[in-house]
């Protein structure tokens, strides 16, 4: 109980900015080495200097990205009602909700696993897969679809813990499982010989053990909340809960997997170095964005945590903190980004085309990270509370309902020059949209201890 008492004061009392830092450095890292290892596939696989090899990583991104939808869906919504339930002293409802977030997710990762493997080819043809890239994205999937159930569920494990503000425990399994994946990418690819199934190989096996990894923490109850088939709901209520809690999540990689879909055929019509060289951008701009991701990450469970607690003026400066922190850094990448592009897309491929289209695409992308920190951290806000309906709107914003349609448009009326543009149009349109949103909610919040009605009818 004393531990649990100081953990409840950390969360409650800390200065704010130095709580959202003290929990965002480690998300940050956590952040980085994801990106860093998912770019090591790109890295790797260019090395055997095959623009439809480096197009199929592109195109199972699509694939990782719902994978993952499933596991934010999950891990968020059960995430955020147990740091508000933590933030009630209520230990018994995170445990109930940690338990059935864990066995809900890692059942929907198996059903996801076979109902893929069954349909490989009708699923990489779906995803954008041209002929040629074809045989490269299966060899690549198969491997990444039988580690699904673990992928997916070490989303859950990681937002729980860092909803409880444990942001240094998952950064453990994260961390260990991203350096391995480097490690074994190398090992496999070049140095055995086993080109794109061994980036297959090296991503599963580094995804299971960073899943057993991060599972350990709660074997050796160093959280607050515990994972047992004892505490799993059978309620169907609670279930619902969890999945609308975390559908923004769901539907913004939904959404990115769809986007996904679309850009690679439409840049497939151009050549699959176009599929390559955007695959790449979109790895290299995720990257310079990871670093504002990771400090809104810390900031989700001081605004869940201390919402729950009542304590809304911590929310508000908090929220304004992070957002202050995610526009320095992204500006600082951006004018890396626009100094550095062609030698950041030379680093991936050495192809002539892929090296134009990519660099041109990169210096319009870094422009657009400036817009960025609003949208995502407005969607974070949202959804940390419980404001449902409000998270849902904005996530899928940015993502899809207003990508998809600029893709296609831009790519009709000016070609691949139009695809190049589509996500910093997009991302500009999005902050247009989300900043009103904010403004209001920041102005309307109640005075410490009031009571609040309910978010999810927000």
């Amino acid at each position: 109980m004393e531990t649990d008492d100081r953990q409840f004061r950390k969360m409650t009392e800390t200065p704010v900015a130095m709580l959202v830092i003290r929990l965002g450095l480690p998300t940050t890292l956590s952040m980085l080495v994801t990106t860093v290892y998912n770019l090591a596939d790109n890295y790797f696989v260019g090395k055997l200097d095959n623009p439809s090899a480096s197009g199929a990583i592109g195109v199972v991104f699509g694939l990782m990205a719902i994978l993952q939808a499933f596991g934010f869906m999950f891990g968020h919504g059960a995430g955020s009602i147990i740091a508000r339930s933590l933030g009630k002293r209520d230990k018994e409802n995170a445990t109930k909700f940690a338990s059935t977030g864990f066995f809900c997710c890692f059942a929907t990762g198996v059903i996801l696993s076979v109902s893929g493997l069954v349909f490989l080819t009708p699923l990489m043809k779906l995803l954008g897969s041209t002929k040629t890239i074809l045989p490269f994205a299966k060899e690549y999937t198969r491997y990444i679809l039988l580690a699904a159930p673990f992928l997916t569920t070490s989303c859950v494990l990681n937002n729980i813990l860092r909803y409880e503000g444990r942001a240094s425990l998952a950064m453990i399994g994260l961390m260990s499982g991203g350096v391995l994946n480097i490690f074994l990418d190398w090992l496999f690819t070049l140095r055995m010989g086993l080109g794109v199934t061994g980036a297959g190989i090296a991503t599963a096996v580094s995804q299971t053990i960073g899943f057993l990894l991060l599972f350990s923490m709660f074997l050796m109850h160093k959280t607050e909340s515990r994972i047992e088939a004892a505490f799993c709901s059978t309620d169907p209520a609670d279930v619902y809960r969890i999945c609308a809690t975390g559908f923004p999540s769901m539907l913004r990689q939904g959404l990115s997997s769809i986007s996904t879909m679309v850009l690679n055929r439409l840049a497939g019509y151009y050549s699959d170095a176009a599929v390559a060289a955007m695959t790449i951008v979109n790895r290299i701009s995720f990257c310079a964005f990871a670093f504002a991701l990771g400090i809104g990450q810390g900031f989700q469970p001081v605004s869940a945590f201390n919402y729950g607690a009542k304590k809304y003026s911590r929310v508000k400066k908090a929220f304004l903190v992070t957002l202050l922190l995610g526009e320095t850094l992204l500006t600082i990448m951006a004018v890396v980004g626009w100094v550095f592009s062609k030698d950041l897309v030379r680093i991936f491929q050495k192809d002539p085309e892929v090296i134009r289209i990519g660099t041109t695409a990169l210096r319009y992308f870094v422009w657009a990270l400036i817009f960025q920190p609003v949208s995502v951290f407005a969607n974070m806000l949202f959804q940390s509370i419980g404001a449902n309906r409000v998270a849902s709107f904005l996530s899928g914003l940015r993502s899809g309902v207003i990508l998809i349609p600029v893709l296609w448009l831009s790519e009709k009326q000016f070609g691949l020059i139009g695809i190049q543009t589509a996500q910093p149009v997009s991302d500009i349109i999005t902050f247009v949209i989300a900043l009103p949103f904010v403004i209001r909610f920041l102005k309307t919040l109640p005075p410490d201890g009031d009571m609040i009605r309910e978010p999810g009818t927000v």
